[in-house]
């Protein structure tokens, strides 16, 4: 919970705070619907909250409300008559069942701080919770040692488990993995059992290695900061990272990444549970966190695998803070022809990086931010850095004694490079190509475990009384996702009423669709008919079927709300946001990712998932296909009703190029 207002929210989000009294329209933020927080105001009159606009203005250049051309820094401070207004509005305190106080919003703190029971209470259980979770099992192992799960199930068809120099469990998936999407492979099959022969000489097996990473938490409550998809209830099986959050613990660690399957939380094996019981095993808090996770490093010749680790390489960690989002750290990032990855040709004199004086010309970078750039460009790293508020986390390999040539004068390089880019915000040598989204409609849903329920809430109120609900979503997110209810606070109509709760999808107001709206129309469309005398409200409620399910009450355990993975699933397909992925090839190349799902004689139709994404193939490069991503339909032809061994050929059929219609919801947050 934030120690300012007592409430769970993301550190980077407004303060939450329960109003005693109807707050009048004037005082209310038109982003978010809530009393302002550090009013600002704009050139052509009206007042947001400064967080609001500043992640408004981060993504658009014009006013939310007359559309006006706007940037964040002609923007001003309220006054300090409007500053004292808001800090004055009566706020109840969060803990009502051990504190009735009511007190002015400014008071809040100091109340939580010296006078509440809740919050004395609270702190109490955070002290208690501190000790380690695994007291009294055997000693965990050193960090970064690698070792092969106990109870890891090796994809059907077989992996073989390849003994190394380094120690490490190397997994040889070749394409026994069943839906591997891998033309540079030819299978035979000799005394009954399967084989697989290369076609290509460079690349003779998939490698992945399971790795035992120790992470360490300052607050044991706080997110780790990934988003993760899968689970036994699910096709997928295995829990999988979708998506590392930059600036999150996880992050700064650097080692895990997207499509990294996770083994084991604390000596526990999570590979055989459902996905809310996998989020309550990751979110259960904790100073020191144990994960075993499964990393594939992509495709490798054997006899002549190079383990970039070797002892005379050194992986090191550089972490630089820059002043504000547009200062530039002054490196300079190219690709070479002859090794993958991005290395750091140069660091600007009297620039940021030059100044901390832990980089070096020719470090290779791993990874940003958590972000995996180890078959990456240096658009990507550059896209990364120059989006990044402050802390700017490098994991890089250091070579000793290898340089790259000096800079020409005019800035150009030796032709040992293939692209090139600059922190300093300069444009990428090779912008990439962005693709039109389209819609697409299809007629099944897997429901399977969750229920979607449709109702109607007609309530009468007074014309200034307000709806008391926060909404997120919104066809403008990257996951176009539909309206949805974030919470509904203990003032308004709604709350009132008790039938619109947490989670539920928005369908309509007094008639008004709000399926295809993004989500500031949504806000504008909410409030324009919150004015009236009367509000008719459609909206989806997904119920859960399985009453055995661990309790995921995210504000008792200190996490903001967003719905579970697992729950989208159950939406009907007529709110499924469907986009085409349009991925090419070379003769030789696998287009680099795995399926699970479709249609088997004992469980039925099942959607297909993309379970695993091949560092350095198609896929991985274009960086738009996730684990947990639904496939529709392959070059316009549904996929639903075809089996495993049925959309395998068609998608090894294609040469080149293939057009991949996937539905995408965002991971769970642990």
């Amino acid at each position: 919970l934030c120690w300012e207002c007592g409430q769970s929210h993301l550190v980077l989000d407004n303060h939450l705070y329960n109003f005693q009294d109807e707050v009048d329209d004037e005082l209310i933020c038109h982003i978010c619907l809530q009393p302002l927080l550090q009013p600002m105001d704009t050139p052509c009159g009206h007042t947001y909250c400064f967080k609001c606009l500043e992640n408004f203005l981060q993504e658009y250049n014009f006013c939310p409300m007359d559309r006006k051309k706007l940037c964040f820094q002609q923007c001003h401070r309220s006054s300090l008559l409007v500053r004292n207004l808001l800090d004055k509005l009566l706020v109840l305190c969060p803990f009502q069942e051990l504190c009735q106080h009511r007190m002015q919003r400014c008071q809040l703190e100091a109340h939580l701080h010296n006078r509440c029971p809740g919050f004395k209470k609270y702190k109490s259980e955070l002290q208690r919770k501190k000790n380690p979770i695994s007291k009294g099992k055997e000693d965990p192992p050193a960090k970064g040692e690698t070792h092969t799960p106990k109870d890891a199930e090796a994809p059907s068809g077989g992996s073989s488990l390849v003994a190394e120099s380094s120690g490490a469990a190397v997994v040889s998936l070749g394409t026994a993995e069943p839906g591997l999407v891998n033309p540079a492979f030819e299978e035979t099959e000799e005394g009954g059992s399967r084989v697989s022969k290369s076609v290509s000489a460079s690349k003779t097996s998939l490698v992945a290695e399971t790795t035992t990473i120790e992470i360490h938490r300052e607050d044991p409550e706080e997110e780790l900061g990934m988003r993760i998809v899968g689970g036994k209830d699910t096709p997928l099986g295995n829990i999988v990272v979708q998506e590392v959050l930059r600036d999150s613990v996880i992050a700064a660690d650097g080692r895990i990444a997207p499509g990294d399957h996770i083994l084991e939380v604390n000596g526990v094996n999570i590979s055989s549970v459902t996905h809310c019981q996998a989020v309550s095993f990751l979110r259960h808090p904790g100073p020191v966190l144990h994960l075993m996770v499964l990393q594939e490093k992509g495709f490798s010749n054997k006899t002549a695998q190079q383990d970039p680790t070797s002892p005379n390489r050194e992986v090191i960690h550089v972490t630089l803070i820059k002043r504000d989002r547009s200062e530039p750290l002054g490196i300079k990032l190219i690709r070479k022809t002859d090794e993958a990855g991005i290395f750091i040709l140069d660091l600007l004199e009297g620039g940021l990086a030059a100044k901390n004086g832990k980089l070096s010309r020719n470090d290779r970078v791993l990874s940003i931010n958590g972000q995996d750039l180890r078959q990456g460009t240096p658009e990507a790293a550059a896209q990364i850095i120059q989006t990044t508020e402050s802390r700017v986390n490098f994991v890089i390999l250091r070579q000793p004694g290898v340089q790259l040539p000096e800079p020409g004068e005019d800035g150009s390089i030796s032709s040992s490079s293939s692209s090139s880019s600059s922190s300093n915000g300069g444009s990428p040598v090779h912008p990439r190509r962005r693709l039109d989204h389209n819609h697409y409609r299809r007629k099944s849903s897997y429901q399977k475990g969750y229920v979607s329920h449709e109702k109607t809430v007609a309530i009468k109120k007074e014309p200034k009384e307000s709806l008391g609900i926060t909404i997120g979503g919104g066809r403008d997110n990257k996951n176009k996702l539909p309206i949805y209810v974030t919470s509904v606070q203990p003032i308004g109509c709604l709350f009132r009423d008790g039938r619109i709760k947490r989670g539920d999808v928005l369908l309509s107001i007094n008639g008004i669709d709000l399926t295809h709206l993004n989500y500031y129309e949504a806000v504008s469309a909410l409030k324009s008919n919150a004015a009236s005398h009367s509000v008719t409200l459609k909206a989806l409620e997904i119920i859960s079927l399985n009453s055995t399910e661990p309790s995921l009450d995210i504000r008792e355990q200190g996490f903001s709300w967003s719905p579970l993975w697992i729950t989208w699933l159950g939406l009907p397909s007529c709110l499924h946001f469907c986009q085409d992925i349009v991925l090419s090839k070379g003769n030789l190349e696998s287009w680099g990712f795995s399926i699970v799902g479709g249609f088997e004689e004992s469980k039925g139709n099942q959607p297909f998932f993309i379970k695993t994404i091949v560092p350095g193939t198609p896929a991985f490069r274009d960086r738009k296909l996730k684990c947990g991503d639904e496939i529709v339909a392959v070059n316009g032809v549904p996929a639903i009703g075809m089996s495993n061994s049925e959309l395998i050929p068609m998608l090894k059929e294609q040469r080149n190029r293939v057009t991949l219609t996937v539905v995408s919801w965002p991971g769970s947050l642990v």
